[in-house]
């Protein structure tokens, strides 16, 4: 199976596309998937952009809602997962994961799926320690606070991820693992963007909750993006245990290094996106104590037996099958004339896919969920004031690269 690894998309879908379509055409052969290390942008119409954490001068339409709306296909399955610059608001109608358009698939905040044999796991947005303990809290309409928060990783999404125990072929994260560095040559890498010298020296450069990652489940592959340069690693797990090949790629721009093949020894195809079994016994495991306010996850209060819930989902699995429902969209897309009543933008939709998703685990549907007023009073800048958050600028990640890139090249003018 040939995979081909993409680092930041910021939108350019029609670009990465049709890259790849050449290199299957001179190289003659086939690309079987396609997957993506976050900053996807699904963007659909105008609306979204206001669910964009990028500057406005960044804020674009760009491609996606071509293939949102029908108007094209993506030529290879897609799975991607989330970064610090997306339609926020699109993201968490598909919190479990789901269809982003046809042939393009969201892993959610944190998923695991098979595409044939192969086992990919993914863990989407950014880390930052003041938010990592919550909840989340986010609702829509969102205010500037929460558009800048809403992609920081929560400890219970990760939390799952490391009930894994069956093998994960290949993992996506946004940022580096933590400490991730030690294990290439950070000098080219501290000489191409000097501005991370002093956090790879303090060994913060990066996701600490990615490292916890990386340590537990030990993927023989890592791909990541976010730092927008290309970056490979080998982490030896302990003196004889597996080794990890990480790679971290660029973002879609001419002469960047935002592409890479690989081939991973598979079954024969055709291959498909399918749910994968043990990612939905722990779905459903923990589901139950899903933090809808600032407060963290009570993870003591999850009593259900694992084994329980494996032979539970597996007979699901047999009479239903473990293709993902169909994509349906939900609102409408740039360019359309189909109008939507006023005010509706600014509330959550029920994606059917999700809907159908909780149906079929049996599960309560929580992403609508208000804040009750009680919570109100115990929000995330009450926790900052009375001093409840780590705030060491040593925790706070890296936004906003592109930021410090356009930053770094004003000083050297």
């Amino acid at each position: 199976m040939r995979i081909a690894v993409e680092g930041c998309m910021h939108g350019e879908l029609d670009n990465v596309y049709s890259t790849l379509l050449y290199l299957q055409e001179r190289e003659n052969t086939k690309i079987d998937l396609l997957i993506c290390c976050g900053d996807f942008q699904a963007v659909r119409n105008e609306k979204d952009l206001e669910s964009l954490n990028t500057p406005h001068k960044h804020r674009r339409m760009n491609t996606f809602w071509k293939y949102y709306s029908g108007e094209k296909v993506a030529p290879f399955p897609t799975i991607f997962i989330g970064g610090n610059h997306e339609a926020s608001n699109y993201l968490w109608e598909l919190y479990y994961g789901g269809w982003a358009a046809p042939n393009i698939y969201f892993l959610g905040f944190a998923g695991v799926v098979k595409f044939g044999n192969i086992r990919i796991g993914g863990l989407s947005g950014i880390y930052n320690a003041r938010h990592y303990h919550l909840g989340h809290y986010e609702r829509l309409p969102y205010n500037e606070s929460d558009i800048r928060s809403i992609y920081h990783v929560r400890e219970y999404d990760v939390h799952k991820l490391m009930q894994v125990e069956e093998p994960i072929d290949i993992f996506l994260s946004h940022d580096w693992p933590c400490g991730i560095t030690e294990h290439g040559n950070w000098k080219d890498l501290v000489r191409l963007k000097p501005y991370f010298e002093k956090e790879v020296r303090e060994r913060t450069l990066g996701s600490k909750a990615a490292a916890e990652l990386l340590e537990r489940l030990k993927p023989p592959y890592w791909f990541s993006a976010h730092l927008h340069c290309k970056f490979a690693a080998l982490v030896q797990h302990g003196d004889n245990g597996p080794v990890t090949k990480f790679l971290a790629l660029d973002k879609c721009l001419p002469r960047r290094n935002f592409l890479q093949i690989i081939q991973v020894e598979s079954e024969p195809g055709p291959h498909g996106i399918q749910y994968d079994e043990e990612w939905l016994a722990i779905t459903q495991k923990f589901n139950s104590i899903f933090p809808i306010t600032v407060k963290r996850a009570n993870f003591e209060g999850v009593q259900l037996d694992m084994q329980k819930c494996r032979a539970w989902v597996r007979s699901k699995l047999q009479t239903r099958g473990a293709k993902p429902f169909e994509f349906t969209p939900t609102v409408p897309c740039h360019g359309s004339s189909q109008t939507m009543a006023s005010g509706s933008f600014s509330e959550h939709f029920r994606n059917p896919q999700t809907e159908a998703f909780l149906q079929f685990l049996e599960l309560q549907y929580f992403l609508d969920n208000a804040l009750e007023p009680r919570e109100l009073f115990n929000s995330p800048a009450s926790f900052i004031s009375t001093g409840s958050f780590d705030n060491d600028s040593e925790d706070i990640p890296l936004d906003d690269v592109d930021e410090i890139e356009e930053l770094a090249e004003a000083g050297d003018a």
